[in-house]
């Protein structure tokens, strides 16, 4: 086809000029692919004056950094739970056992690809002290000590620096006066009651996800971070990652044309994935405090008063708390008397990650179905999910889809009538064929339907040093790296960076309590619907969530 709005004369330049020219166009575009030099071929041979760049005009928006206040406060922070992911936070944060650099020092040698000892010494300092540290764990405790003493980075043979304060219990840590803010990474059925303590003795808050472990803490944790004053952040690092920025932009733009279904999901395919983490060979009933490991005694009776209510005793127990036992202290997110299961563990980094990019808030209604299809193990929580959300003030439907046997690679794909995006630590756009938007450039040969015409590749897509279906999984979400002006970023550092900067500035961080609360609800809505086996509706009003 021609472009009749053009003259039909050919182009007068060199094909090395041509080709120079157009090139220099992609530039504003960040990543069009050989796809995109197809078309250019095409088009030229056709006479249509016109490249793909004037299809998406846009400013290339990127995560903002805070600027570290250098002559600011040097903040003090504590420490609650160094299990898997508290190891990651303060790795994240520039502190880490020598043990594990001696490892990344190791690795680095055998891979040159293996860049994480490189990326992690030349991690910006962010002007704080671990000064505090707690896990009911004796060897978590030991380990985490040790990493807070070592912020110059030091191998096995190197010196650490001064021990922090060791606490046994979390109560005793937000007692202390000399800590400003701490970091929570405890299991699920903690996370609201540590945050309120921490609320009420004016300590600020960086949270794991999910918020909470029951609905009616959920409001509590809203009401104690209000009216407290605290800088409250959730951690959900998918809030630095560059790929949802540019999608926001785009969606914002309108693209994609009106969206109405998303479908996001989670794929992993070992135990590790599947929660059966490995059993500490130092762990016994004399190096952990089974009492405080048992939920606090608040969330149990909401726990019990909600699951009786409803005849969900089948989904209880089967073991009393109090009996102790290393494979529930180990693997607790495979019960729900301590776990939110795949709704509140990694439905919420999808979910908020929509989230941020569409501001969809609280869904209408959740329907979910699923079972223990795989693992047959004794737990209750199962292995595949999935769930339906509601939005019709916005006129669409998130689906969620989870297994944990089988690592079929799904990124999250957002469908709109003029073209879909599909979304991870890269971002793909294929046009429609049927869209309103492109019918013209589809009929000039322009645009071809269906098949990838805008990619956007922060960085590199190389994955290194991936050692598990849990790594991977992250990775392809972006949510261990992202790129920065072309720099590339740990993400949870670049989350935990923004917290202390909005303390330090007196901002408001991206993943706030309002934003925590969102997440918070939606999770439990989509829990409740499959425990109960009926759809949840969202009461806007009276904020609660009520049965269909």
């Amino acid at each position: 086809m021609v472009d009749e709005t053009q003259s039909e004369e050919p182009l007068k330049v060199a094909p090395d000029e041509g080709r120079r020219d157009f090139l220099k166009s992609l530039a504003t575009v960040p990543l069009l692919g050989a796809m995109a030099y197809g078309i250019y071929k095409k088009v030229n041979r056709e006479r249509v004056r016109r490249n793909v760049s004037d299809v998406f005009k846009l400013e290339g928006y990127s995560p903002q950094i805070l600027p570290i206040q250098r002559d600011g406060k040097k903040l003090r922070l504590g420490m609650i739970g160094f299990g898997i992911r508290g190891k990651l936070l303060l790795r994240s944060c520039g502190f880490a056992e020598p043990e594990y650099i001696e490892k990344l020092k190791e690795e680095a040698r055998l891979n040159s690809k293996d860049t994480r000892y490189e990326m992690f010494c030349n991690q910006e300092d962010l002007n704080i002290e671990i000064a505090a540290v707690c896990d009911i764990f004796d060897t978590h405790a030991e380990a985490a000590m040790r990493a807070a003493a070592n912020g110059s980075k030091e191998g096995a043979n190197g010196r650490l620096g001064k021990l922090p304060k060791r606490y046994r219990n979390y109560l005793d840590l937000l007692s202390d006066p000399d800590i400003d803010a701490v970091i929570i990474a405890t299991p699920d059925h903690w996370h609201g009651t540590m945050a309120i303590e921490a609320a009420r003795r004016g300590k600020h808050v960086y949270l794991e996800k999910p918020m909470t472990w029951t609905v009616p803490e959920t409001y509590a944790v809203r009401d104690a971070v209000r009216e407290s004053g605290i800088v409250f952040q959730l951690g959900h690092q998918g809030r630095q990652t560059d790929s949802y920025v540019r999608a926001k932009e785009i969606i914002d733009k309108g693209y994609l044309g009106p969206v109405n279904l998303i479908e996001v999901c989670t794929n992993r395919n070992d135990p590790n994935g599947a929660w059966v983490y490995d059993i500490d060979a130092s762990a016994n009933s004399q190096t952990i405090d089974w009492n405080q490991f048992v939920p606090d005694e608040r969330r149990l009776k909401e726990y019990y008063a909600y699951m009786k209510a409803n005849k969900l005793e089948r989904f209880m127990g089967p073991d009393p708390y109090e009996k102790f036992s290393l494979e529930r202290f180990f693997r607790w997110r495979c019960w729900w008397d301590y776990s939110t299961g795949l709704s509140g563990d990694l439905l919420t980094h999808e979910y908020d990650a929509i989230n941020q990019i569409m501001e969809v808030g609280i869904p209408y209604s959740a329907t979910s179905s699923g079972g223990i299809y795989y693992f047959k193990d004794g737990r209750t929580v199962p292995d595949v999910l999935q769930t339906a959300f509601e939005f019709p003030d916005k006129n669409l439907t998130l689906l969620y889809s989870a297994t944990q046997a089988s690592s079929r690679q799904r990124g999250k794909v957002i469908m709109g009538h003029d073209a879909s995006m599909e979304l991870g630590n890269t971002l793909t756009i294929k046009v429609d064929s049927d869209s309103t938007r492109y019918k013209k450039k589809i009929e000039e040969g322009i645009i071809q339907p269906d098949v990838p015409f805008y990619n956007y590749i922060p960085g590199s897509d190389d994955v290194d040093a991936i050692t598990s279906a849990t790594e991977l999984y992250f990775a392809q979400r972006g949510l261990l790296y992202t790129y920065v002006n072309g720099q590339r970023y740990n993400t949870t550092y670049l989350h935990i960076r923004e917290w202390l900067e909005c303390i330090r500035q007196g901002l408001i961080p991206s993943c706030n309590i309002d934003r925590a609360f969102e997440e918070a609800m939606t999770a439990h809505m989509g829990t409740r619907a499959y425990l109960e086996g009926r759809t949840m509706y969202w009461d806007k009003e009276k904020e609660e969530i009520v049965r269909g």
